[in-house]
């Protein structure tokens, strides 16, 4: 697929290709290769917690009209509701928020461990010096998802890409866009 080419990303899409977005430290003329976020399976847990959640909530107004009155009730809904939806909320943002970017340039990866905290690493091109793709298990084989490590040269921080779908594929376009690739052509 050609760079001017478009493809067909969507915003929630987790492997995306040429995406048409622009960051934070984005360089005039850069051209974004790669847009990676978690695979959305490994964020089944919370999804199904949230779920079970709202059941017990359901469950229990119908237990505690006999314990509580009319107002005491509402007051714990609104409570729960609350707390579940910002449940939600929090999880999706550090989902959506934790991204690595390739660039023909550059290897950047945002890592959000809360919403007040944001880890940037970015290291060019020409300073990697290793790449390695793990998957490991029933489930990372089925719905083919796994980490990406970089290392990269001297004292500078490695990049790590966790649970990102297709990692034979970021690895592989990687390893194309290196500079010691293109001089040999």
């Amino acid at each position: 697929m050609e760079n001017n080419q478009k493809s067909l990303n969507k915003r929630f899409f987790s492997y995306c290709l040429y995406p048409d977005i622009r960051f934070e430290t984005y360089q005039p003329g850069e051209n974004i290769i790669l847009l990676l976020r978690a695979h959305p399976f490994t964020q089944v847990h919370w999804m199904v917690n949230s779920i079970i959640l709202a059941l017990i909530l359901a469950g229990l107004n119908f237990i505690m009209p006999a314990f509580f009155n009319l107002s005491q009730i509402f007051f714990f809904n609104v409570f729960c509701v609350i707390f579940l939806l910002s449940f939600i909320f929090y999880n999706f943002i550090i989902w959506y928020f934790n991204v690595g970017i390739i660039t023909d340039k550059r290897v950047i990866d945002i890592d959000f461990s809360s919403i007040l905290y944001k880890q940037v690493v970015v290291t060019r091109l020409g300073e990697i010096e290793d790449i390695t793709d793990k998957s490991a298990g029933y489930f990372e084989s089925l719905f083919d998802y796994g980490n990406v490590f970089i290392q990269t040269a001297g004292t500078q921080d490695n990049i790590e890409f966790t649970n990102i779908p297709f990692p034979s594929q970021v690895v592989e376009k990687i390893n194309s866009l290196l500079p010691e690739n293109h001089e040999s052509e």
